[in-house]
């Protein structure tokens, strides 16, 4: 690798990574200044170890797709806007819905994108879309952005799973897994935050469950002879995978109960508020992907109701997650996504709802790398149409691999060795990084 100049001072936290400045200046002072290597190849060298102990992300996922209207691309004084009124952020300039005060106090770490575009207007394909950054076909099963991360970012000393998913229906398939990287890749989904999860802790004593681990590994011996050697190993891998966990002292970031009652009533009550405080501990504890999932967001009726108890979920718990991981100092390296798979029709229907919509709708990005306070593209007056700045699938892909430090480019094998990309076309967004 290479020395740091030994009078150049640098910052280390308690995760035991160096800031991206500090790094900067370290590079700087020795192996560049002596110029022994080029910039690349300290880039080439360093990057993983970086990103390892580094980057994460948190999505928050709004199963059902939010309208745009009534969160953050509100149109007050169009027909197609209904009765949702909107307010001032702490950034002048920047107008969300009134169902968000809370969020709006913390624009100054968010960036809207308001044109987001694509052409997925099922629930299921697209939150496969959005899940993966490619549509659904039957010949190749993508893995999900968390399983990318996980497997780009994963650190081999951390005991917890790579990527946890929380809430939702934990059976739902559309949201993606590991996919043709293979199970140790899928997500380690619980059903509520606020207790350990079911089955997470071993049922005898050690020594007697490191005993049943062996014989069931001289079981499985016998049938791997057979035609049975690729489920073994993929057994195998969950075993040692869950078995690695169970036992370990990292399953208290698991117990909310540990963060002292302020800071849990910061966050709120709700079981969604709940899930956001977790993501938060495990990611300081080392998890690179946590997902927090919403249902409910469907509302082809009664839709300005709907949204407005959603968003009373979501409020005030996402604002103090931005909030506490920047007082924390670990937003700049975690990516806080807030999205769900399309937005809703401009036009209100009979049932005072709206349809599905994904020709323009909207997301949220904060930490990361990305520069808060500020909205990229727009759309029509009445919300019809991407006016500026389309963002395509792809770009939005592109955009959170260069946030994470991840390569889009690179190509995983298919178990039939066809070679995929991680993203396949765009480019980020590069106003986001200014």
């Amino acid at each position: 690798m290479f020395s740091f100049h030994r009078q150049t001072r640098v910052t280390v936290n308690r995760q035991g990574v160096v800031g991206r400045r500090d790094f900067l200046k370290c590079v700087s002072a020795s192996a560049l200044a002596a110029g022994t290597v080029t910039w690349t190849d300290l880039v080439a060298a360093s990057a993983d170890d970086l990103r390892r102990r580094g980057r994460a992300c948190i999505l928050l996922w709004m199963q059902g797709g939010p309208s745009q209207f009534e969160t953050l691309d509100p149109k007050p004084g169009h027909a197609n806007g209904g009765a949702t009124e909107a307010i001032d952020t702490t950034v002048s300039g920047i107008r969300i819905a009134a169902n968000f005060p809370n969020l709006a106090k913390q624009m100054k770490h968010a960036a809207i994108l308001r044109s987001l575009t694509s052409k997925e207007g099922n629930h299921q394909r697209a939150t496969f879309l959005m899940h993966t950054g490619y549509a659904p076909t039957a010949s190749v099963k993508h893995p999900a952005l968390g399983s990318i991360v996980a497997r780009e970012l994963g650190r081999p000393e951390c005991e917890l799973p790579a990527f946890v998913r929380i809430g939702g229906d934990i059976r739902q398939r559309n949201s993606g897994n590991g996919g043709f990287l293979g199970v140790e890749y899928d997500p380690f989904a619980i059903r509520e935050a606020g207790k350990l999860p079911e089955n997470a802790a071993p049922t005898t004593e050690v020594t007697r469950y490191r005993r049943r681990l062996d014989l069931l590994e001289k079981l499985e011996a016998d049938y791997a002879k057979g035609d049975g050697s690729q489920r073994v190993v993929d057994h195998r891998k969950l075993y040692e995978k869950t078995s690695r966990m169970i036992l370990s002292k990292d399953m208290r970031a698991f117990d909310l109960e540990r963060e002292p009652a302020a800071v849990r009533e910061a966050y709120g009550s709700t079981p969604f508020a709940s899930g956001c405080l977790l993501a938060r501990r495990l990611v300081e504890s080392g998890v690179p992907f946590v997902e927090v999932q919403l249902n409910g967001w469907d509302t082809h009726d009664n839709n300005f109701d709907r949204v407005k108890q959603l968003s009373g979920q979501v409020d005030q718990p996402v604002a103090n997650l931005l909030a506490d991981l920047d007082a924390r100092g670990i937003l700049e390296r975690t990516l806080v996504i807030w999205m769900g798979e399309f937005g809703r029709t401009p036009k209100i229907n009979p049932r005072n709802g709206r349809d599905h919509y994904p020709r323009a709708f909207s997301a949220l990005l904060a930490g990361g790398g990305v520069r808060g306070g500020q909205v990229v593209g727009s759309t029509t007056a009445g919300g019809d149409e991407v006016a500026e700045r389309p963002i395509l699938v792809t770009d939005f892909f592109q955009t959170l691999c260069r946030s994470l430090e991840i390569d889009p480019a690179k190509e995983n094998m298919t178990p039939i060795g066809r070679p995929i990309k991680i993203v396949d076309g765009g480019q980020p967004v590069s106003e986001l990084f200014g």
